[in-house]
């Protein structure tokens, strides 16, 4: 019998953008299930609350079977290994992406050395995306459509009160 190939993938997604998006969908036909890690880092000031953020994953990612989408508090390799999971899948923008998950990665291997992290580059024409330029291209009056689900599109215009993110 096969053992089932489980992965996390964790982040703050506040909120997901299409970026996000892709590399699930990428770690979706790579693993055998993919749960979706929204952190509830008690240190930041999200925009969503973690509740907000799962829904809005579940949202976009309505359409892949072996995708499920969980909040969580604490260290993350006791929450990929309370998953089952074995792997910690982290997206990559630039090279200052890669020296932060390096760290991380080593020092989740401190702590669980038999979970492994995967780095998948983000597609190009998502290098620049981030939840903040997101946010802020909101806050400004900028379209954001084309860099976040529509779901998400909807709760950022009500959460600003603008008619922006529109095409």
């Amino acid at each position: 019998m096969n053992k089932q190939r489980i992965a996390v993938y964790p982040g703050s997604f506040d909120p997901v953008t299409n970026g996000h998006l892709d590399v699930i969908r990428r770690a979706a036909g790579i693993f055998d299930k993919v749960i979706v890690g929204v952190g509830r880092n008690a240190g930041k000031s999200p925009l969503f609350t973690a509740d907000e953020r799962v829904a809005l994953i579940q949202a976009a990612v309505s359409d892949l079977d072996n995708v499920e989408v969980e909040s969580f508090d604490g260290m993350l390799v006791a929450f990929a290994k309370q998953h089952g999971a074995s792997v910690l899948v982290k997206g990559l923008r630039a090279i200052s992406d890669f020296e932060y998950e390096f760290q991380m990665a080593l020092a989740n291997r401190h702590l669980d050395p038999t979970v492994e992290t995967m780095f998948l580059m983000t597609s190009a024409e998502y290098q620049f995306l981030s939840s903040s330029i997101v946010k802020e291209m909101v806050r400004v009056g900028g379209d954001c459509s084309p860099l976040v689900p529509s779901v998400v599109m909807s709760a950022l215009r009500r959460r600003f009160d603008v008619n922006s993110c529109q095409r």
